[in-house]
């Protein structure tokens, strides 16, 4: 055994040929198995209606039978109830039953003792169907006057069942005397009495059937050459049996004293019950189906015994046949699949062969040359040109330690060019009088995961800060896709929980590696001091200020693992003076020599001292926390990116020294009132007229903005225009109470591009940009607001 599997495992045309006979042999067997199933249920029941019709028909002629019994006896009666004292008329009733009935065997009609004086104490008209064996003319009927002292018909069971009962009755098999002969039969008769006006018996007709004639008439229909009939009486003696030695000598159950057989006891209490059916079984140790039927009345049951090995015989022959047929079908599959297989590998037998002293370093060996242009050609070639590349490559391995010099020095620019992408200048209060700004960034490799933008639009800064999962450079690479997503998006879209849902979609989009991005953004509006933010799976930011304290934050999931996921929008209000403070978790879990975690609790520790000192300007307090993460981590190797961000809030109140207002209705015939408006605020503060007009050409465009889009044709509704000015600058605020619509949310128009194929629209907010210093759109209190401002400047 072990020899030929070892044979098999070196044989590839050998387990190619088994597995491709064994998956034929399956699908063989499953159909065939299905088929053979399907035709045997088949036969089986054609067998059950079969053997049903003839069971049916025979038990209809007995029936019939016995039925001619019961009214050939009730028209007797009436006979002899016409005539009840003419005795030999007597003869002639029970003769005539004979005559009239070819079926019936005998026929006495037996009177009470004595019921006839003149006749003595017996009385009784038998007739009895007789066939001598001298008697070449057939059968005759033999009439003699029945009763004796030795005969006391009477005292018999067929007499006293029908005249203690006082109806008719079929009695079980008893054997019937031919007194002049000394010769019996086996019967069964119909005992029915005859009473006078009183209702006492007088007399009894007995008519018999012969059990040997009905056995014969029974078992005259056969379902298949084998299969036989029985009938049993109401205890279950045989009347009807192939071995005619258990006729009237055995029960249905005589065999399952010696030999306890349940199926054969459930099919005699079934017949005795007077049951109709069908079992399958053992009898005689053969399998067979036994079909069952009662008889009328009588409390007899027939049977048909039928072999299953008649009812599927020729079927199991075909059987057989067929899968002799598909077994030498397979051994010659196998063979010729072995031959032809072997025959089709032998050149990658010698492919093998030279490919072995190739792998064992003689690299020069001549392979064979293989003309075919299947997968065995293929492979030649690829061998062949695998033999160049060995020689190519053992050259090039002399050249991995200089390129890995290379390498390293590659990384190095990679990590100059994800700085690059970084922001660099940050505004100090110098350059702005309303936030401050100061970022930190430091890779644990040459390159990292981590990530921080802001940039201001239309008075607003957004900014954002996250950590890519991993590290490296896949982590770098998703780095810069996802800061680069993040201007595109924020370009156009003014929400965080927008920008987010919306980096998400493009992220999770393309994740085919599952990384993912814990993310902040944040639009903190500079007027005002309103931050809306999103937040996906991040660190929750600190605020110090008047205390220090954490933002809160909904439990959001990181982007780039669910495209389509809702995140939810937060807004708070931020104040003069509060530092919004963010990091990457590479803060918080930066480990000491001990495994030690820098933890939450340290960095609102060190937060709490830099407030404690006046130095939460956002330089000031991330130079802190990174003195004190770096006395923490002393000399451990850092485990992660570490990423810190301060946005501090400084925007002061100046004092108005200039206001007005004008309240149009959304008409744009009274646009008109807007010029002179404007006019004089211009000359207020000083603008040329060069300036003036542009101011009217932007605050007429924002404004007829509103009457055509806040408010839908057919509504009216009034536009107040505000107009502030300081020392720095001139603000235009536009309120209006219609539907909602921000202008600032439109796409810059290319101005470039031609006008037939440039889209409508856009031109206006386009021109409002261009000559506005910014332009400022917000909802507030179901109020739509737009702010436009423009600096003070000297020959403006």
């Amino acid at each position: 055994m072990d020899g030929i599997i070892s044979y098999i495992r070196r044989k590839l045309s050998v387990r190619v040929s088994l597995w491709v006979v064994m998956f034929a042999a399956l699908i063989f067997i499953t159909a065939l198995g299905f088929l053979f199933y399907q035709s045997r249920e088949a036969i089986r029941q054609e067998a059950i209606n079969r053997a049903t019709q003839i069971l049916d028909k025979t038990s209809l002629r007995v029936e019939g039978i016995m039925n001619r019994v019961e009214v050939a006896s009730k028209m007797t009666e009436w006979l002899v109830q016409r005539h009840p004292d003419k005795a030999d008329s007597m003869f002639v009733y029970s003769r005539a039953m004979l005559l009239n009935n070819p079926d019936f065997y005998n026929c006495s009609i037996a009177f009470e003792p004595d019921f006839f004086k003149d006749r003595g104490r017996y009385f009784s008209a038998y007739s009895r169907r007789d066939t001598p064996k001298n008697n070449k003319m057939g059968e005759t009927i033999r009439t003699s006057l029945g009763g004796s002292d030795s005969f006391q018909y009477f005292y018999m069971d067929w007499y006293l069942m029908a005249k203690l009962f006082k109806h008719a009755c079929w009695t079980e098999p008893y054997v019937d005397v031919d007194m002049s002969t000394n010769t019996g039969e086996m019967v069964s008769s119909y005992c029915y009495p005859i009473m006078d006006n009183e209702g006492k018996v007088i007399c009894v007709i007995n008519t018999s059937l012969s059990l040997n004639w009905l056995s014969q008439t029974i078992s005259a229909v056969k379902p298949y050459p084998n299969s036989y009939s029985i009938m049993i009486g109401r205890g279950g003696t045989y009347f009807v049996h192939p071995d005619s030695t258990k006729i009237t000598r055995e029960t249905i159950f005589t065999k399952t004293l010696l030999e306890p057989d349940t199926a054969l006891t459930a099919l005699g209490h079934a017949m005795q019950r007077g049951e109709e059916g069908m079992k399958q079984m053992t009898i005689d140790g053969q399998d067979c189906y036994v079909f069952y039927k009662p008889l009328a009345d009588t409390g007899w049951s027939m049977g048909i015994v039928c072999p299953e090995s008649d009812i599927f015989g020729g079927f199991d022959r075909v059987r057989h046949a067929v899968m002799g047929i598909v077994v030498v079908g397979l051994l010659l599959m196998l063979y010729i699949f072995i031959k032809v297989i072997t025959r089709e590998l032998s050149p990658l037998r010698r492919l093998a062969d030279e490919a072995e002293t190739i792998a064992s370093g003689n690299f020069e060996t001549q392979l064979p040359d293989i003309q075919r242009t299947d997968e065995i050609g293929q492979l030649s070639q690829s061998f062949a040109g695998m033999q160049k590349s060995l020689v190519k490559y053992i050259d090039e391995l002399k050249n991995t330690t200089a390129q890995k010099t290379s390498i390293e020095r590659d990384l190095h620019i990679a990590s100059a060019i994800q700085r690059g992408m970084l922001p660099k200048n940050f505004p100090t209060k110098d350059d702005r009088d309303d936030v401050q700004i100061y970022a930190s960034l430091t890779p644990a490799k040459d390159v990292g995961g981590d990530l921080f933008d802001f940039y201001i639009r239309d008075e607003k800064l957004f900014f954002c800060i996250g950590d890519v999962s991993g590290k490296g450079i896949p982590a770098s690479l998703v780095m810069a896709v996802t800061r680069s997503i993040f201007r595109t998006v924020s370009a156009r879209e003014a929400m965080p929980d927008r920008i987010v849902s919306n980096m998400n979609e493009i992220i999770a989009d393309a994740n085919d590696t599952n990384m993912f991005v814990t993310l902040f953004v944040g639009v903190l509006d500079l007027p005002t001091g309103r931050m809306r933010y999103c937040n996906a799976g991040h660190d929750a930011p600190l605020l110090a200020g008047a205390g220090l304290g954490s933002l809160t934050c909904d439990a959001n999931i990181p982007i780039g693992v669910m495209q389509d996921w809702k995140y939810s929008l937060q807004e708070t209000q931020i104040f003069t003076g509060t530092t919004i403070f963010l990091f990457t978790d590479g803060l918080t879990e930066a480990e000491n020599a001990n495994h030690d975690l820098f933890r939450m609790e340290r960095v609102k520790e060190v937060a709490s001292q830099a407030l404690a000192h006046q130095q939460h300007e956002p330089k000031q307090l991330i130079d802190m926390m990174t003195n004190a993460v770096h006395q923490f981590v002393d000399k451990a190797e850092q485990s992660d990116d570490l990423t810190m961000m301060a946005i501090q809030y400084t925007k002061l109140e100046r004092d108005v020294r200039f206001s007005k207002r004008i309240v149009l209705p959304n008409d744009i015939q009274e646009v008109s009132k807007l010029t002179a408006f404007v006019d004089e605020v211009c000359e207020v503060v000083g603008f040329s007229p060069a300036v003036t007009m542009q101011m009217n050409l932007a605050l007429e465009e924002a404004v007829v903005n509103v009457m055509n889009y806040a408010y839908p044709e057919g509504t009216h509704g009034d536009v107040t225009i505000e107009a502030k000015t300081n020392d720095v600058r001139l603000k235009f605020t536009i309120i209006d109470s219609g539907t909602p619509f921000d202008p600032t949310a439109m796409e810059d128009v290319d101005i470039h591009q031609d006008a037939e194929d440039r889209p409508i629209g856009g031109l206006g907010i386009h021109l409002v940009r261009e000559i506005m210093d910014s332009v400022n759109y917000e909802r507030v209190d179901n109020l739509n607001v737009l702010t436009l401002r423009k600096k003070l400047r000297k020959n403006n």
